[in-house]
């Protein structure tokens, strides 16, 4: 009886020392399925979009350093045959800018390039001489955002695709400076500042962008199904690479490549959400660029006027632990967001020129990051 009772009121302290702990800490951190049931019930969502026409794309879900969801939904291009899997290498758009920004980054750390050089050591005759690579990674330049119209206009001047270093020619020979602005007067998102970084990674190496960024990141990084592919790449095609297509009367169609995608730096990367696991990983520390370099990328940047401009290298800068960034290219609907403080990445990558292209990632954030 002596040890029934001893048995009965150290069962009863143990429960309310449970009890303690989940009111003190919330059921939901001391219920280990909560957010099983939660990714499982995402899954399952993400699998009806796709039934439903709303989502053909990859998805990656990573919180402090394990992967909780990565997987394809759809297909690889318009033929609808193959099926997209974590592997599957899509077309970033914009979200490149980040690795452009980091091959920047790479150079500096190197001692090769500082972020307030000139674009006059790079370029002769340039004719915006002071803006810095600084402002052209901050979106701060004030160079205006007309490559891909002076290609149309002077299409005389230039090959049957367009080039990197053909964007640096044709800005010099037709400056627009009546719809340039002061640098670091204002934010202006520019596809145009990006290119030229790829030009100045071009310039520095003195190897094609596309080689450098190979050396220097996706290799010694073992990103396996990420590169830069345009149309002057050796290889027209490559292993796990999907194309964009889009859907209409009921057919699908490929969003097939223009003479303006022999460019890269402001897109061109392509990439896998496995891979993604690696790069939200080299964001935190890596062997490649240092802690207080890796810093830049996510400073704000203050204009002239007093105003803050919420842009670093290649991510919006939305708080102090929040980043975030997304792209639209040729069937491309893309978007990655990291907290810091939650220790969460993101990642969505769609292929079917998705209308709703951020429908998914607000769901996801509205479940986990709220």
């Amino acid at each position: 009886m002596k040890n029934r009772l001893l048995r009965n009121s150290l069962g009863l302290l143990l429960a309310l020392g449970v009890l303690a702990l989940i009111t003190t800490y919330g059921a939901s951190s001391f219920t280990p399925t909560t957010l099983d049931n939660k990714i499982k019930a995402i899954d399952r969502w993400l699998a009806e979009q796709h039934k439903n026409g709303a989502f053909n794309g990859t998805v990656l879900i990573v919180q402090k350093g394990k992967t909780l969801l990565m997987k394809g939904y759809g297909y690889t291009d318009y033929h609808r045959n193959k099926k997209l899997t974590h592997q599957s290498s899509l077309r970033l758009a914009s979200v490149s800018k980040q690795f452009t920004a980091a091959g920047i980054m790479r150079l500096h750390q190197k001692g090769l390039l500082e972020y307030d050089d000139p674009l006059s050591r790079y370029f002769k005759k340039f004719p915006y001489p002071k803006v810095t690579v600084r402002q052209l990674l901050t979106h701060t330049s004030g160079i205006p955002d007309v490559y891909m119209k002076l290609a149309d206009e002077h299409n005389d001047m230039v090959g049957e695709v367009l080039s990197i270093q053909e964007v640096v020619q044709l800005l010099t020979a037709f400056p627009n400076k009546n719809k340039a602005y002061k640098p670091n007067a204002r934010f202006q998102y520019s596809n145009t500042g990006y290119v030229l970084l790829a030009a100045v990674i071009e310039k520095v190496s003195g190897e094609s962008f596309e080689a450098y960024m190979k050396k220097e990141l996706f290799d010694p990084l073992k990103m396996k199904n990420t590169r830069v592919w345009n149309l002057f790449s050796a290889q027209k095609t490559f292993a796990n690479k999907t194309t964009g297509f889009w859907y209409t009367k009921g057919k699908y169609h490929q969003h097939a490549p223009s003479f303006l995608d022999g460019v890269a730096g402001d897109g061109g990367v392509f990439s896998s959400v496995e891979d993604f696991v690696i790069w939200d990983k080299f964001w935190y520390g890596n062997s490649l660029i240092s802690p207080q370099n890796l810093k830049e990328a996510f400073k704000p940047v203050k204009l002239d006027n007093g105003k803050i401009s919420k842009y670093g290298f290649g991510w919006q800068v939305e708080s102090r632990t929040r980043v975030s960034h997304t792209g639209a290219w040729l069937g491309a609907r893309t978007a990655i967001v990291r907290d810091t403080e939650a220790k969460v990445c993101l990642v969505v990558l769609d292929n079917s020129t998705n209308k709703k292209k951020y429908k998914i990632m607000n769901k996801l954030e509205d479940e986990l990051l709220e």
